[in-house]
């Protein structure tokens, strides 16, 4: 029996990209009663289509490898019945990245993971209509003479993207061990992820959480929405604390327990508070006050100043790959998001 959690929507490209989209496959196999006792990595390198057995290696290595709850060695002799767990990188797209060179803000890089903090308007990953000038394009050229990038992949050293109009931290693995142990921090929501919001009107309580499974839209493919656990969708948790109010509008700080495509959009405008200057998800018209006056203008230099959705991916903490060593980062806010902040700031001290 063989359950993966990589499925056709997971395979999204620039348009759906998410606030934290996880980039790993997951696979469960409960092996069959008369399996013969036979070494775990030789059992899986049959199993798993496409998958070397170096790349299982290195992720029994990573401790992504568990059999009945426990992580196991190479050596370990699969029994029968025994249910097998595997975390695995997302396996590379078909076709090739050329690689461009373009100035990366690189915040910290070693031999097995750099961290970027990417700039709001560039898509990370190619896709239709994005083959080039993408992040991945400019990862390939910085990772040209490493395993990940050597022989053009589509996705060199990504375990996870955030929207091409959102700023902030990603971190790429170098290694193949990296990006599986990475990847492995991720399914198991190990991943310390933070995000600043602009939202409109001002959420319940001083801190929540949001919970409702996230899919696709029925009625929109590019669009996410929010469904009852056991409908639809995928399960998905975001907790808010509230830093700071204009009135109209709120700063928040996201937490996110799950990686869902568009997940803090969508979560935000299900609990009736779309992010600002949203445009997908309608937070790119006034939500909270008059439309008149001086008011509207405000907003609307607002949005001239912020014109895409007010979402930072602020922090990222994680165990290095080989270390072990908690590392933790931090972005500031770019200048679009900072200056849109001010203005609301000004108002509201007048207000």
């Amino acid at each position: 029996m063989l359950d993966s959690a990589l499925d056709e929507d997971d395979l999204t490209g620039p348009d759906d990209e998410d606030g934290g989209d996880e980039l790993y496959e997951h696979h469960r196999i409960v092996v069959d009663r008369g399996q013969e006792l036979l070494r775990i990595d030789k059992f899986l390198q049959n199993r798993l289509r496409n998958t070397s057995r170096n790349k299982i290696q290195e992720a029994i290595r990573a401790a992504a490898v568990e059999v009945n709850g426990t992580a196991v060695k190479p050596n370990y002799r699969i029994k029968p019945q025994d249910l097998i767990t595997i975390t695995l990188p997302e396996p590379p797209r078909e076709g090739k990245v050329v690689p461009e060179e373009m100035p990366l803000d690189i915040r910290y890089e070693d031999a097995e993971l750099l961290i970027v903090n990417k700039p709001a308007g560039l898509v990370v990953h190619p896709a239709y209509g994005h083959w080039q000038g993408t992040l991945v394009n400019g990862l390939a050229h910085h990772l040209a003479n490493l395993p990940t990038g050597r022989n053009g992949e589509i996705r060199p050293g990504l375990v996870h993207r955030i929207d091409k109009d959102t700023s902030g931290l990603l971190v790429i693995g170098k290694t193949e061990f990296a990006m599986t142990h990475l990847s492995n921090q991720f399914f198991h929501h190990t991943i310390q992820r933070s995000y600043l919001a602009l939202v409109w009107g001002t959420p319940p309580g001083p801190t929540g959480t949001i919970r409702g499974n996230i899919g696709r839209s029925l009625r929109d493919r590019k669009v996410q929405a929010v469904y009852p656990a056991g409908e639809q969708g995928k399960h998905a948790v975001t907790h808010y604390e509230v830093l700071e109010s204009f009135g109209p509008v709120t700063l928040v700080r996201c937490v996110l327990e799950t990686g869902r495509t568009h997940q803090i959009r969508a979560h935000m405008q299900f609990l009736g508070h779309p992010l600002f200057s949203d445009a997908t998800y309608g937070g790119d018209r006034i939500r909270v006050g008059q439309n008149t006056g001086a008011y509207r203008d405000l907003v609307e230099h607002a949005f001239q100043l912020l014109p895409r959705q007010a979402l930072h991916a602020r922090s990222l903490g994680f165990v290095h790959p080989t270390s072990g060593e908690h590392l933790y980062f931090e972005a500031e806010l770019p200048a679009d998001f900072a200056a849109a902040l001010d203005l609301w700031r000004t108002w509201a001290a007048s207000h």
